[in-house]
């Protein structure tokens, strides 16, 4: 998100879509103030663990919308953040079609896709590949998610 609100700063147009959440987070609300076009949403509240089998596949309904109405933007200057897309993709809730045509049709457009689990055929198309990784986090101490850091 910080490489989107980079982009906004010198004037590139940002799309986001996020993936398994609803788009309340605070980087959300700060990325629309500042223009960029966020699109998001899940069929149910929760993790996805919690979710049945209908709600699943409402959700993975729900995001291949999302995939398809930015993909209207694909090929322009401008950076697109699939937002956690590694990880609807790995949990069956994105088509992988629909994705491998966004990253193929990408043109000018610098495309961010995030997640916890790399996925092979992605990473085969990329330019940049970065790992973040946990050495301490509040979690281990038992605090619960806050807004405003980890939302």
């Amino acid at each position: 998100m910080g490489l989107a609100l980079r982009a906004l700063g010198h004037g590139m147009p940002v799309w986001v879509v996020q993936f398994l959440k609803d788009g309340s987070s605070g980087e959300c609300q700060i990325l629309k103030q500042c223009g960029a076009l966020v699109f998001a949403g899940k069929a149910a509240s929760g993790f996805v663990s919690s979710m049945t089998p209908m709600q699943k596949n409402a959700t993975k309904d729900l995001h291949n919308r999302l995939l398809e109405k930015v993909s209207v933007y694909t090929g322009q200057k401008g950076l697109l953040v699939l937002d956690e897309a590694g990880d609807a993709l790995s949990l069956g809730l994105l088509d992988e079609k629909k994705l491998e045509n966004i990253l193929d049709s990408h043109g000018d457009m610098e495309i961010v896709l995030t997640g916890h689990q790399p996925i092979s055929w992605v990473a085969e198309k990329a330019d940049y590949i970065t790992e973040m990784q946990a050495r301490r986090h509040p979690y281990q101490k038992g605090l619960s998610a806050r807004p405003g850091i980890e939302y």
